[in-house]
C-alpha cells in the first residue's frame, strides 16, 4: 500500500511540474505575442493577451489542485487553498475582462459596419442625383 502511495505521489509531482511548465510557457508566449501585437497596433491586443493569461493561469490552477492530492498537513492545505483562491479570482477577473473587451470590440465593429453602410447609402443617393441631373441635361 505504501508503494502505491509513493507511486501516486511521484506521478502527481511529475504532473504538477508539467502543468506549471505549461502555464509558464503559455504566459511567456502570450506576453511575447502581446508585445508584438502592441507594436503592430493590433486592435485585439488586449483581448488576445487576456485570453493567453487566462489559459496560463488555468494550467497553474490545475497544478495547485493536483497539489492538494499529496498534501500531508493542515498548514500546507491552507497555503494551497490560499493559492487556489487567488488564482481562481485572477482567472475570474481575466474572463470578466475578456467578456467586456469582446463586447466592446463587437460594438466598435457594429458601429464601423453601420458607418460603412451609411456611407454606401449616401454614395448611392449622390450617384442617383448625378444620374437624374445627367438625364435632365440631356433633354
Amino acid at each position: 500500500m505504501e508503494a502505491l502511495h509513493s507511486l501516486l505521489a511521484e506521478i502527481v509531482d511529475l504532473a504538477i511540474i508539467v502543468f506549471e511548465l505549461m502555464g509558464v510557457g503559455v504566459l511567456i508566449i502570450s506576453g511575447i505575442r502581446g508585445i508584438y501585437s502592441y507594436f503592430t497596433r493590433n486592435p485585439l491586443t488586449r483581448l488576445n493577451l487576456a485570453k493567453g493569461m487566462a489559459m496560463g493561469l488555468e494550467f497553474k490552477l490545475g497544478s495547485e489542485i493536483l497539489r492538494t492530492v499529496i498534501v500531508r498537513d493542515f498548514s500546507e492545505i491552507l497555503t494551497v487553498a490560499g493559492i487556489i483562491i487567488l488564482r481562481a479570482t485572477l482567472t475570474f477577473l481575466i474572463h470578466w475582462e475578456i467578456k467586456n473587451e469582446e463586447a466592446n470590440h463587437d460594438l466598435h465593429e457594429t458601429i464601423r459596419d453601420d458607418d460603412v453602410a451609411v456611407g454606401k447609402k449616401e454614395e448611392n443617393v449622390t450617384n442617383q442625383k448625378v444620374i437624374k441631373l445627367d438625364k435632365l441635361s440631356l433633354k
